[in-house]
């Protein structure tokens, strides 16, 4: 099993433009993005993406995933068939314009449960099962080798409970396997600071536990730190280390021993961070600084690409 580095492009989103971006990862031998949240996935033309597509070419980077995090892609469990609806439409798009970006994969959050309304948890993990059997054929058809979600920190975000975690992968598993050459695998892109913390801040389940546990059905991965209760997210310039949990010589000790668990011969980790205060003189400036740093950090400990 290899790791490669890759780059999620959130942050550059009323910052820079992707050629900036593309500039930036090809200076620090960095060669895989991950296109992230953006309105223009669903509003803009088809010919956009072909020509981003072309221009991350021509700078030696492969735009290998799509992964958009806007919570709203979660409503199956909304109880309204309306926005239900639009989630599907959401999905369908996601799988077009990866097709387009010539990405393996495409994915978003599974399934958001609205506080005043718990009780439509399970009537939507139905509904999200029934229609991601469905998108696993379009996506068959559309190109891709892949589609994804994110194992979450709250257990109103489904997945997020080990149980949740298995039982999502395993009957989307046994499904594929019953309809291989008409579907694509349903895998996880998981975060490796997500675990599960209560109402109290008490750290239920820790992003370790989770990340091991998902490591079989684990296509691709995100990362960046945090703090001890998974609140704020940062990358991992000096003074992140400082205040943050995720250790990557853990982390890196952890894929390696665990190499042989994962589905696939090559992963890509992505460095998934927001990046500072968006639209300030004295911040946005700050953020190619802030990339490097990280990417730095991360080719220490995991050299590109290793096994």
């Amino acid at each position: 099993m290899k790791i490669a580095l890759g780059v999620k492009s959130d942050p550059i989103e009323s910052r820079y433009s992707f050629d900036w971006l593309f500039g930036l990862m090809a200076d620090s031998g960095v060669d895989r993005l991950q296109y992230g949240s953006s309105v223009l996935t669903f509003c803009a033309e088809d010919e956009y993406f072909r020509q981003l597509r072309r221009r991350a070419e021509k700078k030696g980077i492969r735009i290998a995933s799509l992964f958009a995090s806007q919570r709203e892609f979660g409503g199956f469990a909304s109880g309204d068939p309306l926005l239900e609806a639009a989630t599907r439409r959401g999905w369908e798009r996601m799988i077009h314009v990866a097709s387009l970006l010539g990405a393996e994969c495409a994915g978003t959050n599974a399934l958001i449960v609205l506080r005043d309304l718990t009780r439509m948890k399970e009537p939507g993990i139905s509904r999200f099962m029934e229609n991601m059997k469905d998108l696993m054929g379009i996506a068959k058809r559309a190109g891709l080798k892949s589609l994804t979600t994110e194992p979450m920190s709250s257990v109103w975000e489904y997945p997020s409970t080990p149980e949740e975690v298995t039982q999502l992968a395993t009957e989307l598993g046994v499904f594929h396997a019953a309809n291989h050459a008409a579907t694509v695998p349903f895998y996880y892109c998981t975060d490796v600071t997500h675990g599960v913390v209560d109402e109290n801040r008490r750290v239920v389940h820790s992003n370790w536990e989770l990340l091991e546990l998902a490591i079989p059905f684990t296509w691709e991965f995100h990362f960046k730190n945090t703090d001890a209760t998974l609140n704020s997210t940062f990358g991992f310039g000096p003074e992140d280390v400082k205040r943050g949990i995720v250790d990557l010589g853990r982390l890196a000790d952890l894929l390696n021993r665990n190499a042989d668990r994962f589905p696939v011969a090559e992963i890509t980790g992505y460095l998934e961070i927001p990046g500072p205060k968006v639209g300030r003189d004295y911040s946005d400036p700050l953020l190619g600084g802030m990339l490097i740093e990280s990417l730095e950090a991360l080719k220490r400990c995991f050299p590109a690409p290793i096994s």
